[in-house]
């Protein structure tokens, strides 16, 4: 399948290089409101820099990848729909679950389909630790923590504001890894209830960069609260931009009969480890291979030639976003927030894959 990339900043060179593993798809054209970014990533890959009318005006792209930035993700989805093309979104879906619903529904009314970072949940890390849950290894999951936690971008990034504004902040930057995991390992979200804050209106860059930049601070940067899940299961979550240091797990789930470490989400791989009730950590064996970002778009692409539903969906992205969302709002109203959507968990990958396989 022919198809397109939208936005070649940073993280498009992680999809150009994951498409040269496949021969499932090829990147016909780049588009970037620089030109000079896409000129660049189409002399690097071999593929051909254009303007965005141009590429979503091609007929043989059958599938555009928009790597815009987060207040652009709908819009841009929107204007791919409505040249009769799948869109596939970097993380998260939307800034706000009123335009991720316009974006989902819209893909329905013309039969199209929408996909969604992250992709991460497809690698070795979270699938063994799903196969260790289905397999019994911990018993009925009863709760668990989720952890996410540092003292933000500005002392690091060149260009730290973004994290700063709407559509930033430690939620909807991370939270779409650590809820997204937790979903494909548990299933849907219930209800969640939340507390949130922010430390400080203003930070002050210190990158080189940037350094001295006064950035205001227009979202929550410290959000603690618990996710109940459909089967019962209830999480702790913090996730935030305003601690110095921590000794917090990433993931940790806690069953009838054992408890079970899972790997950081927003990576590929890493160790699963499970404790029996009453015995110590036990490393589980990786019997999935690692993968990388645009195993997604691969898994994508590959269902909507066979017929099937793609994992990385929308339905899973919109479910991720409302869940995510609903911590600002269970904080301004002092009350439990019932996710009105709900999402099957993605099927998981059979075993006796080679990396970049899904099927």
């Amino acid at each position: 399948m022919k198809i397109g990339i939208i936005g070649c900043g940073t993280i498009s060179r992680a999809y150009f290089e994951g498409a040269r593993k496949t021969e499932v798809l090829e990147i016909k054209a780049c588009a970037d409101l620089r030109i000079e970014a896409a000129q660049a990533q189409a002399e690097r890959y071999n593929s051909h820099a254009c303007s965005v009318d141009e590429l979503l005006a091609d007929p043989e792209i059958e599938l555009v990848v928009n790597l815009t930035i987060p207040r652009a993700h709908v819009e841009v989805g929107l204007q791919v729909l409505a040249a009769g093309k799948h869109v596939y979104s970097e993380k998260p879906l939307g800034v706000d679950t009123e335009s991720g619903k316009q974006l989902i529904d819209t893909a329905a009314e013309k039969g199209l389909r929408v996909g969604s970072a992250p992709d991460t949940f497809l690698g070795a890390g979270i699938q063994t630790s799903r196969q260790a849950l289905d397999a019994g290894k911990i018993g009925r999951p009863i709760a668990g923590t989720a952890f996410m936690c540092g003292h933000g971008h500005e002392s690091w990034h060149p260009n730290p504001a973004f994290y700063y504004d709407i559509g930033g902040g430690p939620m909807l930057d991370m939270g779409p890894y650590y809820v997204t995991a937790l979903v494909n390992i548990l299933g849907p979200v219930k209800r969640v209830a939340a507390i949130t804050t922010k430390a400080f209106e203003e930070r002050v860059a210190t990158s080189q960069a940037v350094r001295g930049l006064r950035i205001p601070v227009k979202i929550t940067t410290h959000l603690t609260g618990t996710l109940e899940f459909q089967n019962g299961a209830i999480i702790t979550m913090i996730m935030s931009f305003d601690m110095w240091r921590h000794s917090l797990p990433c993931i940790e789930i806690y069953g009838e009969t054992g408890s079970m470490t899972v790997p950081d989400p927003n990576g590929f791989g890493g160790p699963v480890n499970v404790c029996p009730a009453g015995g110590d950590w036990e490393a589980e064996e990786i019997p999935f291979p690692n993968n990388a970002r645009m195993i997604g778009v691969i898994d994508m692409v590959s269902a909507i030639q066979s017929g099937r539903m793609h994992r990385a969906n929308g339905a899973l992205a919109y479910h991720v976003l409302e869940v995510m969302c609903a911590f600002d709002k269970s904080s301004e109203t002092g009350e439990h927030i019932e996710i009105g959507s709900t999402t099957e968990r993605p099927e998981p990958l059979p075993l006796g894959l080679q990396e970049w396989e899904v099927d």
